[in-house]
């Protein structure tokens, strides 16, 4: 009997509830009825309203593709740039290996060989230069995290913390953007051996 009640009462309030399509049919009719009893003035002013903000979507968009079509022709080759770094790279590492081989070394044939690879060298770098890719100065520069990657600290006297001393890979720019940054080793400042002298025989000179 309880189960017989249960689902009457499950009946009864399904039927109250209106099917989908009924509702649709009523906001539908209901936005209708609030359009007509609109003002013209009121109408024109929501279709500008309409007319402002799909205007200001265009543009947008104008704005998005002109900036994508940029990029595209002033970065287009950013990654085979990139990977003809490793090249440079491969050919410094290249002069470096020669210039250490015994067998050949203070020979005619090391010259030649480092001078050909010299030239290679410079017409590969004017190449980058053409395309807008420069070295980025590092040699004596303040360290600038945008730019430089520290790897090291190397003690110095003479030189304030975070001065680069070396240069372990050459970074480069592309335009603005940065292509690759250096890596460098950095000074870390040390107090001079004839000051530390100094100062111990100040320190032992008190004691006594």
């Amino acid at each position: 009997m309880e189960k017989e009640k249960t689902e009457d009462q499950i009946n009864s309030q399904t039927e109250d509830i209106p099917p989908k399509e009924e509702k649709i049919e009523t906001e539908l009719e209901a936005e209708k009825e609030n359009k007509e009893d609109q003002s013209p003035e009121s109408k024109i002013t929501e279709l500008e309203e309409k007319l402002v903000r799909q205007y200001a979507e265009m543009e947008n968009q104008r704005r998005r593709y002109e900036k994508e079509r940029d990029d595209a022709f002033e970065y287009g080759g950013f990654s085979l740039a990139k990977e003809t770094l490793n090249l440079i790279d491969n050919l410094e590492r290249s002069k470096i290996t020669i210039e250490k081989d015994e067998s050949i070394k203070n020979s005619e044939a090391l010259k030649k060989i480092i001078n050909h690879l010299d030239i290679i060298y410079k017409d590969m770098m004017s190449i980058l230069k053409k395309n807008n890719i420069h070295p980025i100065d590092s040699i004596g520069k303040k360290l600038d995290p945008n730019l430089h990657q520290a790897m090291m600290e190397i003690e110095d006297e003479d030189k304030d913390n975070g001065i680069i001393i070396q240069e372990i890979q050459k970074g480069f720019m592309m335009k603005d953007r940065l292509l690759r940054p250096s890596l460098v080793a950095v000074s870390k400042r040390v107090m001079k051996k004839e000051q530390n002298l100094s100062e111990n025989k100040e320190k032992n000179a008190e004691k006594n």
